[in-house]
């Protein structure tokens, strides 16, 4: 909890930590900003503080055009928070207000409405409905000012009820008509989006705090399924880029995020990205889920601070802030594959997906590089031949029964899941132990405190670091990194994968270097700080206007 007097000065120091935390809205101008706003800093007196944009909007206050505060990363209490509240939020953002009204969503969450309304208006200062509809605002603009759709399609594929309700929202959130907005964003005046293909969204993915995209690709390149996701050599030098499909409420996408050169600031603040879809609808879904699969609305500082008081990850943590803990897209192909990878190395776990993609999946109508299928679903493969699942009997049985509960509903993996209700489901499902239901909190539910002390991993990664790596010894380790064990877990990973020799003893970190970062089998598969340099926040005070 941050009080107003906290906030006033991480808006004087323009702060990016804090942007999406929290907003700054100012009563002599009638706008509101993202706390590392570069305009001129306002008077305490007035200033107001907002908890989401949703509540600005609600307040009446219209969005700033210089710093886009509509377009920042989301608040990292909203992503791990496990309560009702952050449940609701990750739903909303997933875009199920827009598809299933607020009764859908609260039936999914098992309240009413009314005690819906109630909880998000406390916490958030505003309901479910003025949070999607200022969700679709932000929609709305990135489709006028990186498409040439008309006016009419946009209202739609953002998810207006009518043109009306499109044309005043905008009026009302930026101050423009539509058509004005669009001008804004006409090439003349538009900074820095990579050019897109016809028919293909170019955007970026905001993160604030430092990103190890380098972690992010190894990860994802080590366990791609073949035809289904891949890791390429980007178009510019230095530059890789990730490559997936994604089955979607409306229709299907082919998504495409480059990672950073190693000659850029690990600090740049946001990601490239580019998205070909078969239904504009979608747009929302698969931004949220694609920015839940990078763990992009975390807050690296917070969890570089508790990891890098450790003796053993701080020289790592010093050397390589940063490091995310990924999600997924689907948390029904996660399941699926974490099953398949029991008892089995990463990559045979990924031929064995691969195989299965290639029987049971969706073939895309038009296939681009190696991407030619989607994921097949759960319903499929319940009724796979015994001959495509080449594992033991065991574990056929355990895959037909998760995908079986996962097809009929009575397993529930998405973003507004309650985790400690979906780990007793799936522990209850013959085959499934502590180390698949561990990894899936850890990646489908977007846990942040999972730990996995029997984890092969994270047994040599502790080994290599000089630390016993016995699961009683680990799990007592990891008590000191609560509440980020997941991050640790990764951590542990990359120590794994270091060459093979004797132990790294890692140097003391010193005490100076630890104020500064502390001042404001299941047997699955084991796959082999903050710091005190000063951010580059330029790079974010020119934010592009199609950042999400």
């Amino acid at each position: 909890m941050i009080d107003d007097e906290t906030r006033y000065r991480a808006v004087d120091s323009r702060d990016a930590r804090f942007d999406g935390v929290f907003f700054t809205a100012v009563r002599t101008t009638g706008i509101y900003c993202r706390p590392s706003c570069p305009a001129v800093t306002p008077k305490q007196s007035n200033c107001t503080f907002y908890p989401s944009a949703a509540a600005a909007q609600g307040a009446g206050y219209r969005a700033c055009r210089r710093c886009r505060p509509d377009s920042v990363p989301g608040s990292p209490e909203w992503n791990h928070r496990a309560d009702v509240v952050g449940r609701a939020v990750r739903l909303i953002g997933d875009g199920v207000v827009d598809r299933e009204g607020v009764a859908g969503l609260a039936d999914r969450l098992g309240y009413s409405a009314r005690q819906l309304q109630r909880q998000l208006t406390a916490e958030l200062g505003a309901g479910p409905l003025a949070l999607a509809r200022a969700q679709r605002a932000q929609t709305a603009r990135l489709l006028l000012q990186t498409t040439p759709l008309p006016v009419t399609e946009i209202a739609f594929a953002a998810g207006f009820a009518s043109v009306r309700q499109f044309n005043d929202t905008v009026r009302e959130v930026y101050d423009r008509t539509p058509s004005g907005l669009r001008a804004e964003g006409a090439p003349g005046r538009r900074t820095a989006v990579p050019p897109a293909t016809p028919g293909t969204i170019a955007l970026r993915l905001a993160y604030r705090g430092a990103l190890d995209s380098a972690h992010l690709l190894d990860f994802l390149a080590l366990r791609a399924v073949p035809g289904v996701e891949e890791v390429v050599p980007g178009d510019r030098p230095g530059v890789r880029t990730y490559r997936r499909t994604l089955a979607l409420p409306y229709g299907h996408a082919v998504a495409e995020i480059d990672g950073l050169a190693t000659a850029d600031a690990p600090t740049r603040g946001w990601l490239d990205c580019r998205l070909a879809l078969t239904d504009l609808r979608d747009l929302t879904t698969a931004v949220h889920r694609l920015r839940a699969l990078l763990d992009l609305d975390a807050d690296p500082d917070a969890v570089d601070e508790q990891l890098g008081r450790d003796g053993a990850l701080g020289p790592a943590v010093l050397a390589r802030p940063g490091v995310r803990s990924p999600g997924h897209v689907d948390p029904h192909e996660l399941a699926v594959r974490a099953v398949l990878g029991q008892q089995i190395t990463v990559a045979a776990a990924r031929t064995l997906a691969g195989r299965l993609a290639e029987r049971y999946g969706a073939a895309l109508p038009a296939p681009g590089g190696g991407l030619h299928l989607l994921f097949p679903t759960p319903a499929a493969l319940a009724e796979a031949e015994d001959g495509d699942l080449a594992m033991p009997d065991a574990r056929r049985r355990a895959l037909r029964g998760l995908c079986a509960v996962l097809a009929d509903g009575t397993l529930r993996l998405d973003p507004g899941a309650d985790r400690e209700q979906a780990a007793a489901d799936l522990l209850a499902l013959p085959g499934i132990g502590p180390w698949t239901v561990g990894y899936l909190r850890m990646r489908a539910l977007a846990d942040p405190d999972v730990f996995l002390p029997g984890d092969a991993g994270v047994r040599h990664g502790l080994q290599r670091l000089g630390r016993p790596g016995d699961p009683a010894s680990a799990d007592t380790a990891a008590r000191a990194w609560a509440p980020w064990r997941s991050y640790a877990v990764h951590r542990l990973w990359l120590a794994a994968a270091l060459p093979a020799g004797p132990p790294v003893v890692p140097p003391a970190v010193p005490p100076a270097v630890l104020s500064v970062a502390s001042s404001a089998v299941d047997g699955g598969p084991g796959p082999a700080a903050r710091t005190a340099a000063a951010r580059t926040r330029a790079t974010r005070r020119n934010s592009p206007e199609a950042t999400v």
